[in-house]
């Protein structure tokens, strides 16, 4: 048994685990970097990127069959699938090629292979053991289901959704948050009859209501059919497809089920209880600076209960290797944290929804503003609807934005500079908008608040 040794070990190569390195290394600490699959993690390989690549597939087929509406002459001849696997396969094959050069450029050790924490400096890989100064735990997340519904034949998950070497005619989706509306989004695109599935009264129910709700207007408009408030309880499947049984008798049929539940942390026989580490739910448990109950060891990204996004994991890890490297880096709440659902429309959110503000602040000391994108000009030449909302404290700062539209994800910079730096509309308003863009509609959204609205009554 051979032993390696470090300023930082990190178990775990995806988002949080990476970043981590990546910091650790530019402030001049040795990092031993352990990966049991590729480096980028789910996000790279079977997550953000992916189905980013089959979202914008599933655009271009929208648009193509819309393009009389634009004056361009184009026939829509169906999805070629072994096509859009080439190209999905092509942006995730050179973003990891980019992301091997920069570990190697920066000088950090990748060790393959499964590592399991054997006591508080140290993670064994096979016959060696690796031993850090400090260690942070970035194990990821893995699709989770529900007690008693077994993943197998026409049951997958996300990751073998992205994988289907056909396009089906008709499915099933358990779970309308993120990923359920996001693949219900690209197969409906792509002619897919869709049927969600949502046992919680709204689609993105994390989300505002008030957005929540325009976003089911929409699907109805796309004809993406959906039940909700209603829970699942069984299926059945065959060699043609599932039937599908809800907690009221109601049946759906279809070629296949997604189930898209979340995610749950990848924990479990790793040796993190066994070292001292508190683990809840198969979470691990961290305090504020995200160091978890045994001193020098932290943890980062999806088993940190909180937002499983690639992002958070992606400002966690620096966060901690700065903190290692006694550097003091603020904390950033999971409030503050920008959401984006890539569906068609986009939502994007940052900070308090509007009844939580009200819970927060009191409801006579808040003040919210709808901007419609049907007064924004760059929305109308897109040909997208939705809105913007902004929720300030009266006389105070702007505590959440929400919007609801295409391409409204690429907005939600501002929006978080503007929660984060805790802004006054006032402090806003009299800054330019570049024109037109659908920036204008948060400008629009702003002034309104300062109370000098222009486009809007």
């Amino acid at each position: 048994m051979s032993e390696q040794n470090f300023d930082l070990v990190i178990l775990g190569g995806g988002s949080g685990g990476y970043a981590a390195a990546l910091r650790a290394s530019q402030l001049g600490l040795s990092v031993g970097l352990i990966e049991k699959n590729k480096l980028g993690g789910t996000c790279l390989h079977v997550g953000c990127i992916p189905t980013k690549a089959l979202l914008h597939s599933a655009e271009v087929a929208d648009v193509t069959r819309e393009a009389a509406k634009y004056g361009v002459t184009a026939e829509f001849g169906g999805i070629d699938i072994s096509a859009v696997t080439a190209y999905r396969q092509g942006i995730v094959a050179s973003k990891y090629k980019g992301l091997q050069g920069l570990i190697k450029a920066r000088g950090i050790t990748v060790i393959e292979g499964s590592g399991r924490l054997v006591s508080p400096h140290s993670v064994q890989v096979g016959d060696d053991v690796i031993t850090g100064k400090n260690v942070i735990l970035a194990t990821g997340s893995y699709s989770r289901s529900l007690p008693g519904l077994e993943i197998g034949g026409r049951v997958i998950t996300s990751e073998q959704a992205l994988e289907l070497d056909f396009v089906p005619k008709k499915v099933i989706v358990l779970g309308g948050g993120v990923i359920g509306v996001e693949f219900s989004s690209v197969w409906k695109s792509w002619g897919v009859d869709v049927q969600i599935v949502e046992a919680l009264p709204h689609l993105v129910p994390n989300e505002d209501e008030a957005i929540s709700k325009q976003f089911e207007r929409a699907f109805r408009k796309r004809g993406i059919n959906f039940s909700l408030g209603v829970r699942f309880q069984s299926v059945t499947q065959n060699d043609q497809g599932v039937v599908v049984t809800l907690e009221d008798g109601q049946t759906f049929e279809a070629e296949l089920l997604l189930v898209a539940v979340g995610r749950g942390p990848v924990t479990a026989n790793l040796g993190y209880e066994e070292a001292g580490v508190t683990v809840d739910r198969g979470f691990v448990i961290t305090n504020e600076r995200l160091e978890t109950s045994v001193p020098g060891v932290y943890a980062v990204g999806d088993i940190v209960p909180g937002l499983q996004l690639a992002h958070r994991g992606f400002q966690q890890g620096i966060f901690v290797a700065e903190e290692i490297a006694g550097l003091s880096p603020i904390v950033i709440d999971d409030l503050n944290i920008p959401k984006v659902t890539y569906s068609d429309p986009e939502v994007a959110s940052i900070g308090y929804s509007e009844a939580k503000a009200a819970d927060k602040f009191g409801a006579d000391k808040i003040t919210s503003y709808d901007y419609n994108l049907a007064g924004n000009g760059k929305s109308h030449i897109i040909g997208t609807a939705g809105s913007v909302k902004v929720v300030r404290v009266n006389d105070g700062p702007i505590v959440g934005v929400h919007m609801i539209g295409a391409r409204v994800g690429e907005l939600i910079g501002e929006a978080q500079l503007a929660v984060n730096w805790e802004a006054y509309p006032e402090d806003i308003a009299p800054l330019i908008h570049a024109h037109p863009t659908q920036n204008e509609a948060l400008g629009e959204a702003f002034l309104a608040l300062a109370g000098k609205p222009l486009h809007a009554l």
